[in-house]
């Protein structure tokens, strides 16, 4: 689900300080990962798992997709929020399944791991920008080879090798590192910090997802 909002090198918007984008970019991830808080909290699971699993793919699948199209076409900080719910409202129903089959302090404890090195990450996309944008060729290549060998496994071998978790943990790593830095390299806008909140939080909660697959495993 890649976006576009990295590549504006201009805008007709305002301009805003260094602080109040980040202000803004962290602001917005913290509502959307409220959001899934509140879900998982509030949304009982058996409710979600009763669901068609065809009806239920097909709106994920068509929510994020309208929630990207919305933020990555939109120039107005309003629609692009909007389009942030649309993204993060479907993850917040599969986090609701994942994390029902976990103990809640491994939750508790995968939560404030992926806190911690999302932290690290972003403080390492500052200070080395150049670093991670000569990796992401490599991080992209990586991906798609895991994805293809993680859809072998399980179709046609059904099982699943915890090598897999480790690799996609250090793949979102560096996409987090490598956003991030692409987060601060272009315009600062209000609009722009929606949208690359938006791309950081796709990034988070896929290493949330794997290091809470690696804790459980303990």
């Amino acid at each position: 689900m890649e976006v576009s909002v990295f590549e504006r090198t201009s805008t007709t918007d305002k301009i805003i300080s260094p602080m109040t984008y980040n202000l803004v970019l962290g602001l917005t991830l913290l509502w959307g990962f409220w959001v899934n808080w509140m879900m998982v909290e509030y949304i009982p699971v058996e409710s979600i798992s009763g669901i068609n699993p065809w009806i239920f793919f097909g709106g994920y699948f068509a929510s994020c997709f309208f929630g990207i199209y919305l933020f990555n076409n939109s120039e107005k900080p309003i629609v692009s929020f909007i389009g942030y719910n649309f993204v993060v409202l479907p993850f917040g129903l599969i986090i609701n399944l994942v994390v029902s089959g976990y103990n809640p302090e491994i939750v508790s404890e995968a939560i404030r791991t992926t806190g911690l090195v999302t932290f690290v990450m972003m403080l390492l996309g500052s200070m080395y920008p150049a670093f991670f944008q000569r990796i992401v060729g490599g991080l992209t290549i990586a991906l798609i080879c895991v994805i293809i060998v993680e859809l072998i496994q399980i179709f046609i071998f059904n099982t699943h090798h915890g090598i897999i978790d480790w690799i996609v943990v250090a793949i979102f790593c560096g996409y987090i590192g490598y956003d991030w830095a692409r987060a601060n390299a272009i315009p600062k806008t209000y609009d722009n910090a929606i949208d690359s909140a938006a791309a950081l939080y796709i990034d988070i909660i896929n290493l949330f997802l794997r290091i809470l697959r690696i804790l459980g495993r303990r």
